[in-house]
């Protein structure tokens, strides 16, 4: 879409009149009215070798990302985040699609969809639905999935073969003394050497100024290279690329990926799981094993349940209840009604 072409920072505005938000938690994408803050700006990167596509990278350094997550258990509805993957793929690749239907539509309304048919979508409704972003094919609310797009930053216009020449007489224009060699302050002063055979007196010598490959103050100073980065850093563009940056733009700072991956099911009556059946999958940044059960209690709104991790030796469910493993080590749950709990194992595992 011609409207992202020109654009190097955007702002998303959606049906609500609340922008696209990277959330200070640098994990999740919601709804904000703060259209001053820089989380609310996104840079627009065109993918290589795939015209009409573009990833949208956030104040953290992180990409706005179409996960498999569900949003909420039995709603089509999915997560939008913010990740940094090792290796780019589609998932945080979007296809503007100008938005030429209902009485909203303007030259500045798209849609931005994935590359399997989803679009972005803003929520709107109760908790946990208000200021909420997912990312579905919706047959109704067709208007929260449009935003309007408001270019913070523009990209420089396309120049011809002799922009150089061009530029460089523009600049000589625009400064006075850029044609002069020497600067002005030395066009008054004596020559070094008298022009006739007499000696001239010696108030009137002065030194000649120092050649200019001779002044220190040309000379660059010794800087060290900095260490390589990590795999999989993404390094920010370099600044002052671009002449219309904006006064108060912000920097992309590296942040390091953590939280542990936790992996889990939700059983049946009987505690039990289809063996087919596509675990859930989160971040948990806590420490503990009642962080973690609040946190799952948020993710699928159920109460009276209990944690339980498998037996590599009988494969019965056992209930967790020492602690978590160290170094973030990834957990494998079951998630068991409290009705179910009798069927259990009293014994304790530690994960």
């Amino acid at each position: 879409m011609e409207l992202f072409e020109r654009a190097r920072t955007v702002r998303l505005r959606s049906h609500h009149d609340k922008y696209l938000y990277a959330d200070e938690d640098e994990a999740h994408v919601i709804q904000d009215r703060n259209a001053a803050s820089p989380n609310a700006r996104w840079v627009v990167e065109p993918v290589p070798h795939a015209p009409g596509v573009l990833r949208l990278r956030g104040r953290y350094g992180r990409y706005l990302s179409a996960s498999n997550e569900p949003f909420l258990l039995g709603f089509t509805g999915r997560k939008v985040l913010q990740t940094l993957p090792h290796r780019l793929d589609s998932s945080v690749e979007w296809v503007p699609v100008r938005d030429d239907a209902g009485a909203n539509a303007h030259a500045r309304a798209a849609r931005l969809r994935t590359r399997y048919g989803n679009f972005l979508r803003a929520n709107a409704g109760l908790p946990p639905w208000r200021n909420s972003v997912t990312h579905d094919a919706p047959h109704r609310h067709s208007g929260w999935v449009v935003w309007d797009v408001e270019i913070v930053q523009a990209l420089p216009p396309p120049t011809g073969p002799d922009s150089s020449s061009s530029s460089a007489a523009a600049e000589t224009d625009a400064d006075p003394f850029a044609s002069s060699p020497t600067p002005s302050s030395y066009r008054n002063n004596p020559p070094s050497r008298p022009q006739s055979p007499a000696p001239l007196p010696t108030s009137a010598l002065r030194p000649p100024p120092p050649p200019a490959h001779h002044r220190e103050d040309n000379l660059a100073p010794f800087r060290a290279q900095p260490p390589p980065p990590p795999p999989g850093y993404i390094a920010p563009p370099a600044p002052g690329l671009y002449r219309l940056e904006s006064t108060d733009s912000f920097t992309v700072p590296l942040h390091k990926v953590e939280g542990r991956a936790v992996h889990y099911h939700i059983g049946d009556s009987n505690g039990e799981v289809r063996p087919d059946e596509e675990p859930h999958y989160l971040t948990f940044n806590g420490t503990s094993l009642e962080e973690l059960l609040e946190r799952l209690k948020e993710e699928t709104g159920l109460d009276d349940v209990i944690m339980c991790s498998r037996s590599p030796i009988n494969g019965k469910l056992l209930p967790l209840r020492l602690q978590l493993p160290p170094n973030n080590a990834a957990v494998h749950i079951v998630l068991v009604q409290e009705s179910s709990k009798g069927a259990l194992s009293s014994s304790t595992i530690l994960c």
